[in-house]
Formats: structure tokens, C-alpha cells, sequence
């Protein structure tokens, strides 16, 4: 009997354990990842932090956001693996790092650089009310030449 139970219904109850546990926690950093997207205008995950970057594309993320001065929130995701693979369920994107403006996902590296280049990135700042600095040094540019 005793075999019975460690052999068969013990790993199954196991497992089981293991499993609700991992729904609970899944459930909490959901959760946690939501208000912090929906809490802040603009948020990063990242790897690193904005003065020290551990990557080169979480680099240029923060090389963009310095550029257009936009105040932001960053977390660091190789502090904390469950925030690590969280963000990447919550936003159904699976590279880090990840930019989130106004509580939506925007996208990664790629997606930030070719929104830099085209300036579509001043015109979604400007939807939240965020003038970037290179549309400010552009208007003071225009007004000197007056």
C-alpha cells in the first residue's frame, strides 16, 4: 500500500501542487505587470537598467528614449525571472525589451527604432502628452531662423 501511494498517487498529487502553484504565481505577476502598463505613461522592460543596459537592444531603447527626453519607468527583467517570462505571456511578444505606452504593447527594438526614424514615435509621445526634446530643438531651430 505504502508503494502504492509514493510511486502513484504521490507524483500525481505532486504535480498537481506544483501546477496550482504555478497558476497562482502566474496569476500575481499578470497582475502586477498590468498596473505597472497601466499606472505609467511609458514603460520598458529591460534587460539591465537605463544606466547600465545588460544588451544591446535594451541599449537602444534607452539611446531612443535619452534622445527624445521621455520620462519613463524600467524594469529590470534578469532581476526577477518570473517578471522575465511574465511580460513575455502578458504581451504575447517573446524578445525583451518591451515598450509600453500608454498601457499598450508597442513593440521591441525593431519596432521603436523604425518609429524613431519615421517619427512616429513624436506622434504617439504627443498622444499622451509627452513633447519629445527633438520636436522642441526642431521648433527652436525654426523660430531662431526668424
Amino acid at each position: 500500500m505504502n508503494t502504492l501511494i509514493r510511486k502513484g498517487i504521490r507524483p500525481l498529487f505532486n504535480s498537481t501542487i506544483r501546477a496550482s502553484c504555478r497558476t497562482f504565481a502566474d496569476v500575481n505577476i499578470n497582475e502586477k505587470i498590468d498596473k505597472i502598463v497601466k499606472d505609467n505613461k511609458v514603460v520598458v522592460f529591460m534587460k539591465g537598467v537605463p544606466d547600465a543596459p545588460r544588451c544591446g537592444f535594451s541599449n537602444a531603447v534607452v539611446q531612443i528614449m535619452r534622445m527624445h527626453a521621455v520620462p519613463y519607468v524600467s524594469h529590470d527583467v534578469l532581476s526577477d525571472e518570473n517578471l522575465r517570462q511574465g511580460i513575455k505571456e502578458y504581451s504575447n511578444w517573446p524578445t525583451i525589451p518591451q515598450v509600453f505606452i500608454n498601457g499598450e504593447f508597442v513593440g521591441g527594438c525593431d519596432i521603436m527604432l523604425q518609429m524613431h526614424q519615421s517619427g512616429e514615435l513624436v506622434e504617439e509621445l504627443k498622444k499622451v502628452g509627452i513633447q519629445s526634446a527633438l520636436l522642441t530643438a526642431e521648433q527652436s531651430k525654426k523660430e531662431e531662423k526668424k
